[in-house]
């Protein structure tokens, strides 16, 4: 199974803009990703997809691999389709599986990507796999935290960004928050790309709600490993204490 590492990134955010070349901790957040990602003994190959030459050049200076990619793409997982596309022509080699790891995850473990992997090896016929954590307090009323709510088996039925599932009873109801590495076996994600985009995908603006809005199954696969997305420039500060206390232990 050859498996493909993509982290797409771009520096046009409203929220925060120039976000994959924040410095935190004296790097900028790519090169912590990057860097991260290549400690997985699976991910035989890791690129970052962007549409910047700034964010070409910052990664080629730090010896990793770039593809340069359209910058007409509104989701991430298009920007990798057409990245793997590009990558798969110049080496003239074919990937099986790819692992699209969102650009603003620098406290991405390599377990992580170990345990998106394993259920692929476990059940030939999964398509996609999206890793899931447990919410963490304060998390579950906020918009940038994406939950999700499975069926008995561990597939995804929806992901909001809204507080999901309402408890009427005050008891609590098990969801998770979706993380921002996904797994695609070569096809699916190409599949992505050739589907239509669809009305919940670009209102919660979730790339995965088109794959569910159009009856293709998400397996949801929970970590345990810590980790916090930088949405917004606050959570620097965050990042940089939670990556202390790390180094601590």
């Amino acid at each position: 199974m050859k498996v493909l590492a993509l982290i797409p990134a771009r520096l046009a955010s409203t929220r925060f803009p120039n976000k994959p070349l924040a410095q935190i901790l004296e790097k900028s957040m790519l090169q912590h990703i990057v860097e991260r990602v290549q400690l997985c003994k699976e991910i035989d190959q890791v690129a970052v997809a962007t549409c910047d030459q700034e964010i070409i050049d910052h990664v080629q200076s730090l010896g990793h691999q770039a593809i340069m990619t359209s910058n007409l793409h509104e989701r991430a997982s298009d920007r990798c389709a057409e990245a793997v596309t590009k990558l798969e022509k110049s080496e003239n080699t074919k990937y099986d599986i790819v692992v699209m790891v969102q650009g603003d995850e620098p406290m991405t473990d390599p377990r992580m990507l170990s345990d998106v992997l394993k259920p692929f090896t476990d059940d030939p016929n999964l398509q996609v796999v999206n890793l899931y954590a447990d919410i963490q307090l304060g998390e579950f009323a906020s918009t940038n935290c994406v939950k999700v709510v499975m069926d008995l088996v561990g597939n995804a039925l929806y992901m909001s960004r809204a507080p999901i599932p309402v408890s009427m009873d005050g008891i609590e109801r098990p969801s998770g928050k979706q993380l921002g590495l996904i797994a695609f076996r070569r096809q699916a994600l190409q599949k992505f790309t050739e589907l239509t985009p669809t009305p919940l995908e670009v209102n919660e603006s979730v790339d995965m709600l088109r794959f569910l809005e159009h009856g293709i199954k998400i397996r949801m696969q929970r970590t345990i490993y810590l980790t916090h997305a930088v949405d917004i420039p606050s959570d620097i500060a965050e990042v940089e204490r939670l990556m202390k206390q790390q180094i601590k232990q």
